[in-house]
């Protein structure tokens, strides 16, 4: 087989990435070796692989800086209103690759570093992940930055400069193995730390309400230090900001408590301040109710809100009275949008402000809060759900519990005056839960202090309207909309499939890139034999190249030619996984009973990360080592099926498996997943779809044609049906004889025969208490991928089916949900202006 084009290679001949003027390309040489002097001058005679990177991160670097502060001028000068996305997470990746692609940079960076005797993409493989995040809410909030430069908005992403993010997984003996990501190490090349924007941060001690009004008194002080990250738009010279908080203890800390000849001691409790941004809590849709959790919670927003009303005050078109008490206006110049319930605390803390601080009184700053704040839900879950105890917060944030007390109070007068004697909705509506534990609902205290209220696919916008919130959309239907998510196509296409993104560009031009909904334009084309030739081309490069990837980083060689099935996502039981793997086993065990049969072969690659502490997870892919050590082993299975377990999933894996995938699997119980987005990724990526009628998988489905995806399993209302008779997993067991040999293996210890009884609780489980129904999937599941092998067989028709399902994946683009949030909850509109280079004189 020829041997594939590098994407070194394949860069040069796509015009989409930029044309390498010669000047360019002398002018990074040269920066580029201005910075490796500076740095070899400071340590050492001999450059190291790091030094390069650095050099040329430095070098994309100063490219950026220009725009930066040109773009910010703009801001000052225009005072549009601002947009404040407000997130916990912020699952960034890798930046040098999409800062050269955004900047139009980066076939000169090809070209120059090529002409120094260096490969380009070793050096982007040396750049840690910054892996701010857990998974999908993370990754949004990262496309969501990237299209809101694209766009031209003024717009801020505010969060937590974690030390330490999502830990690297490590498989041992099967087993996850967590290891602390200590992505900070080398530093950071991107971001610039800003002290002169420094704030403290309150906690702890107590409220006084005098004549003058309400006094915090006695607080602990923390210091949260601003670092901010350039936000490149793409070629539109807009760089935007993302400001990360670290914590930081203020020098007289617990210094001042007298303890006489205890300053070693206070010094040392430095950290517990620190602390705060230490590390990024691990769980994915699951609450954890820990202080420390709730600290960072109340950092971010603290830290954040102090910065955005600043940014206000001085702000040149203000408030027109000099001193600028005035926050009449302030909802026509802020827009403050919450990332899921983590950053909640901002409905209070504004009120804090506003009411104790700036003396507003209480129903104009209840006004100003409700205009400002915009709400997006992001699960169902119910033990996703943030309920903290009324407890830690009389002791963390005495000031606001008494707040929340006084927002719930006045929202129940209200309800009980429309609902009167209506004590269960009440109950039920309020923001206070009683019981053994009092409990704070966020979600009750985010829908009663937004104007906007959103789902993030459609069927879960109408599950959030029919269940989850069912009471306040009666009370306000109209807070209540659908935001379906989306994807960047700069990194989701061009960045990581160059290939594919050539092939495109080549048929109907670059303008799908920043308006995806062209791609349209491919639906004649779907007979074409140059481009059916050229996709299927592409897609087999992509292959080769990630089975290198997978025989010199995992040792395990594979066929390039049996058909990549991918199963990539955090490791959950609503994600089924376990479904996955039962299909595994029944396939195993059909070539076992006739290897003389013309079977499809096939990769199965799982992979994502487990919380630390959830057990089952944890399970779940101690199950799919074990299966993977079977059958990998078995000669009459040969390359037939192999089964491999992809370690360390992250945003920097996603971007080379996803162009490699010819099925994406998205097969969680109906109702389950709010949206998805890695189902997205691989829809554009040319891969086809098995799944459920779930998430955004159902307008993936009505974009394309049903037809054009592998759909099975039940739908909404048949779960709901199949709970209302009561779910018996062992009528399954008993009727499928597949399903009951694979059930029997598992738990019989036959993929572990070491442990007989490893996989006993799990199976235990699946047979009296699945929440999420595996079993009740199982027959369509296979029966539905036996239609993916017999697409298979016929490489034409699928890839008919990939172009069709390419060409109908333009509404899920970020760009599309950015310029909906823009108009329908933020007031504001996007603009293709474009701010003059810093090289051109301003207007």
């Amino acid at each position: 087989m020829a041997k594939p084009l590098t994407d070194s290679e394949k860069r040069k001949q796509i015009s989409v990435r930029g044309i390498a003027g010669l000047g360019d390309v002398a002018e990074v040489r040269k920066s580029f070796n201005r910075h490796l002097h500076f740095t070899l001058v400071k340590d050492r005679n001999v450059a190291t692989p790091r030094d390069y990177f650095f050099a040329l991160a430095h070098t994309v670097r100063d490219h950026l800086v220009g725009r930066w502060i040109r773009t910010q001028q703009h801001y000052y000068e225009r005072d549009p209103k601002r947009i404040y996305y407000l997130s916990l997470e912020f699952y960034m990746g890798r930046t040098l690759q999409n800062t050269m692609v955004n900047l139009g940079l980066q076939n000169a960076c090809d070209e120059a570093i090529y002409q120094l005797g260096l490969d380009l993409e070793e050096l982007e493989e040396i750049e840690e992940d910054a892996g701010l995040g857990n998974g999908g809410l993370g990754r949004l909030a990262a496309c969501f930055l990237d299209s809101m430069a694209t766009l031209g908005l003024a717009a801020y992403g505010y969060g937590i400069r974690y030390e330490f993010g999502i830990f690297n997984q490590k498989i041992v003996d099967g087993w996850q193995v967590e290891e602390a990501d200590d992505w900070l190490r080398y530093g950071n090349p991107w971001e610039k730390a800003r002290p002169e924007y420094m704030l403290p941060v309150h906690f702890y001690g107590r409220v006084e309400h005098c004549l003058e009004g309400v006094k915090w008194l006695d607080t602990q002080v923390v210091l949260a230090m601003p670092y901010d990250t350039p936000v490149p738009g793409y070629r539109n010279n807009t760089v935007n900001t993302m400001r990360l908080w670290s914590a930081k203890a203020p020098n007289d800390f617990k210094l001042h408590d007298f303890n006489v000849g205890g300053y070693i001691e206070a010094v040392l409790d430095r950290n517990l301040a620190e602390n705060i941004s230490r590390v990024l809590y691990p769980n994915d849709n699951f609450f954890e109710g820990k202080e420390l959790r709730l600290k960072q919670e109340y950092f971010v927003v603290a830290a954040t809100l102090q910065d955005i009303i600043r940014r206000f005050k001085s702000s040149k078109f203000g408030c027109r009275d000099p001193v600028r008490t005035c926050f009449e206006t302030f909802p026509d110049k802020v827009a403050i949008q919450l990332n899921d319930t983590h950053p909640a605390l901002a409905i209070p803390e504004l009120m804090r402000i506003l009411v104790d601080v700036e003396k507003v009184d209480w129903d104009k700053a209840w006004e100003i809060t409700k205009k400002t704040c915009a709400y997006t839900n992001h699960t169902v879950l119910p033990e996703a759900l943030e309920r903290w105890p009324v407890s830690m917060f009389e002791k963390l944030l005495p000031r606001h519990l008494e707040i929340i007390y006084a927002i719930n109070q006045r929202h129940l007068d209200h309800v009980a005056a429309l609902f009167p004697g209506d004590v269960d909705r009440l109950r039920r509506m309020s923001v206070i839960e009683e019981g053994d534990c009092k409990r704070i609902n966020m979600a009750h205290l985010c829908v009663i202090g937004s104007h906007a209220v959103n789902g993030v696919a459609r069927i879960h916008s109408e599950i959030v309207k029919q269940s989850v919130f069912k009471d306040f959309y009666e009370l306000e239907p109209e807070k209540f909309q659908n935001k379906t998510n989306g994807i960047t196509p700069r990194r989701w296409l061009l960045l990581c499939n160059p290939g594919l993104a050539g092939t495109i560009a080549e048929k109907i031009g670059e303008g799908f890139l920043t308006d995806l909904s062209q791609l349209k334009k491919l639906l004649p084309l779907v007979d074409d034999e140059a481009l059916i030739r050229d996709v299927a081309k592409v897609k087999q490069e992509n292959k080769l190249k990630f089975s290198a990837l997978l025989e010199k980083e995992y040792k395990v060689k594979i066929n390039p030619s049996s058909m990549f099935d991918v199963h990539v996502k955090r490791i959950h039981e609503y994600k089924r996984q376990l479904l996955n793997c039962l299909h595994i086993v029944t396939l195993y065990n059909r070539i076992k009973k006739d290897p003389a049969r013309a079977f499809v072969p096939r990769t199965v690659m799982i992979g994502g990360k487990a919380a630390p502490g959830y057990h089952m997870a944890k399970m779940i892919i101690k199950l799919v080592t074990s299966i993977g050590s079977v059958v990998n082993h078995d000669p009459v299975v040969g390359d037939k099926l192999k089964v491999i377990f992809l370690e360390n999933y992250r945003v920097s894996l996603a971007e080379k498996v996803i162009p490699a995938a010819d099925l994406s699997q998205q097969i969680s119980t109906a109702g389950t997943e709010a949206s998805g987005t890695g189902n997205m990724k691989f829809m554009l990526n040319g891969a086809l779809t098995i799944g459920t009628m779930d998430g955004a998988n159902v307008e993936m489905a009505e974009e394309a044609g049903a037809e054009n995806l592998f759909i099975f399993g039940m739908r909404v209302e048949d779960v709901e049906a199949l709970d209302q008779k009561g779910y018996n997993a062992r009528e399954y067991y008993d009727h499928l004889p597949e399903l009951k040999q694979a059930v029997d293996q598992i738990s019989s210890g036959f993929f572990s025969p070491k442990e007989p009884d490893c996989f006993r609780d799990m199976v235990n489980m699946l047979l009296n208490h699945d929440r999420f129904k595996v079993f009740a999937d199982y027959e369509a599941y296979v029966a539905c991928q036996a239609q993916v092998d017999q697409l298979y067989r016929n490489p034409r028709e699928w890839t008919k089916k990939v172009i069709r399902n390419i060409a109908c994946s333009g509404k899920f683009s970020s760009d599309r949900t950015i310029t909906e949030y823009a108009r329908d909850i933020w007031g504001v509109e996007p603009s293709d202006l474009q701010i003059p280079p810093p090289n051109l004189p301003r207007d």
